[in-house]
């Protein structure tokens, strides 16, 4: 999401510097060399050669910044518990190495309070300029190509009325649409209840998929009727888990918050659960299927946490492998967005495989020689002969 956004800014005029502590992303950058979708090499190139755009490991160079905005990870620790350890880390950065009042924006997701609680105060530890704090959640949907930084609407909250006032005008530089909010808290908690709103989604649909399964009716042909509706119904499809970024994780973030003011969201905790049996659920499918999977040769297509991205955070594909091997079986996987991941490589097509399993289907795969039979998460309307163990047909 930064560089997304940082490449957004230097294409509206603005002079952007991007601080990243990988030296190789640095490196790559500074040689025209994405490292994500959604941003190409050839708008790096450009940002680079007008001077619009510098990547750095060097937090010395925001010193005189005017508009500084924090886009780190937040995930969840060993014990699904929020780690902000990367915010803290930021926010104390910048504070160390900030020379002059400047506008602080957060984009990384967390709890509301965030910002007033945890940025501010370790900002102001090292820069007390009276800056002026804003949060604006990211919203960056990777390899969605209909949605960008310019046509995704903003939702802009302040510590201050001028704080968010700046913000608005600052993402009304490359953004068609911006929304200002009452506070600070109302922009973090939107952002934990559009993820909380998939999450939930996801665990009913999945969980409606085990009921359309046992009940022998094709989950997929229903949703599609259902789909017709044109108010108060928003499809969603089954899948073998829950991946990337936000959606696995946000949930947690809010929850955290409920559980510290002493309530819970029951609807959260349910959904968790649906969701993280579903690839036990996905493999006993197959079992049923296939039949025993001791001592197959079993080849498992795509990695990463959704079509047509090369990101493996949180991805389910971890739970799926690890229990076909605990089966006994013989496993390799191939993903051609997939360099590595997990200490091993992507694998060529295994001819010699007993059976395939399909996870994720990017457009980039070509499997079409695959000669055993092929399981899918999903029916894929250009491979009929691929076995679905979600989505019964009739």
């Amino acid at each position: 999401m930064g560089l997304t956004i940082s490449i957004a800014a230097a294409n509206s005029g603005h002079n952007v510097t991007g601080v990243d502590l990988s030296n190789r992303v640095v490196e790559g950058l500074l040689g025209g060399k994405s490292h994500i979708e959604g941003v190409s090499d050839s708008e790096i190139a450009r940002a680079n050669s007008e001077g619009r755009y510098l990547a750095t490991t060097d937090y010395k160079k925001i010193s005189d910044a005017e508009v500084i905005v924090i886009a780190v990870p937040t995930p969840l620790d060993s014990s699904g518990n929020p780690d902000l350890a990367l915010l803290e880390k930021a926010a104390k950065s910048i504070g160390e190495n900030l020379e002059s009042k400047a506008l602080i924006i957060n984009e990384s997701t967390s709890h509301p309070g965030t910002l007033r609680e945890l940025i501010r105060p370790m900002v102001e530890l090292g820069a007390p300029f009276e800056n002026l704090y804003a949060i604006s959640p990211e919203r960056v949907d990777p390899g969605n190509k209909n949605f960008g930084a310019k046509n995704t609407p903003r939702v802009v909250g302040g510590l201050t009325d001028e704080a968010r006032d700046r913000a608005v005008d600052f993402y009304k530089t490359f953004c068609d649409v911006v929304i200002p909010t009452s506070s600070a808290e109302v922009a973090e908690a939107a952002k934990l209840l559009e993820n909380t709103f998939r999450f939930i989604n996801i665990g009913l649909i999945n969980e409606f998929s085990q009921l359309m399964t046992e009940l022998g009716i094709p989950v997929n042909e229903v949703i599609s009727a259902a789909a017709t509706k044109p108010y108060g119904f928003m499809p969603f499809h089954p899948n073998v888990g829950i991946g990337g970024h936000c959606i696995p994780v946000d949930p947690f973030y809010l929850q955290k918050r409920a559980l510290e003011a002493g309530i819970e969201s029951r609807y959260i905790s349910l959904s968790e659960s649906i969701n993280r049996e579903m690839p036990r659920y996905v493999i006993d499918r197959l079992i049923d299927a296939f039949g025993n999977l001791k001592g197959k040769k079993i080849q498992v297509f795509g990695v990463a946490y959704k079509a047509n991205v090369s990101d493996t955070r949180e991805t389910p594909a971890t739970s799926v492998i690890d229990i076909l091997r605990q089966e006994g079986a013989e496993v390799s996987w191939h993903d051609p967005l997939v360099a590595e991941w997990n200490g091993e490589v992507s694998s060529e097509v295994d001819l010699k495989a007993d059976l395939g399993l399909v996870l994720v289907y990017h457009d980039k795969m070509k499997i079409e020689e695959f000669s055993a039979p092929i399981f899918s998460v999903n029916p894929n309307r250009n491979y009929p002969d691929w076995k679905p163990l979600l989505g019964l047909q009739s």
